[in-house]
């Protein structure tokens, strides 16, 4: 079964707030067996027009953990912590080869 990955890019506005998100959010991705690749750090454009304020890139042992990850589990309530606190807030699930 192949790996799926959530990627997100985001804005953050309010970080002192965002940091209660970040305290609790990885609890929600280790309990689906997930684990970050990528949060933040880092980063250039190396093609294209696409100019994020923040990438982090999540790796599950399948798209269905990742769906349960978003859809299931407690992240429900922690995301709640997150809003208003970005002026945007992308996030895809893509299966992996």
């Amino acid at each position: 079964m192949p790996a799926a990955y959530v990627i997100v890019e985001m804005h953050i506005t309010d970080m002192e707030r965002y940091k209660q998100y970040m305290v609790q959010a990885p609890a929600c991705v280790k309990a689906f067996g997930g684990e970050y690749i990528v949060r933040g750090g880092r980063q250039e454009t190396l093609e294209g027009d696409w100019q994020p304020h923040r990438v982090v890139l999540l790796r599950f042992p399948s798209y269905e953990q990742a769906k349960a990850f978003y859809d299931d589990g407690p992240y429900k309530e922690v995301r709640k912590l997150r809003l208003d606190t970005t002026e945007y807030f992308n996030m895809v699930a893509v299966e992996g080869v």
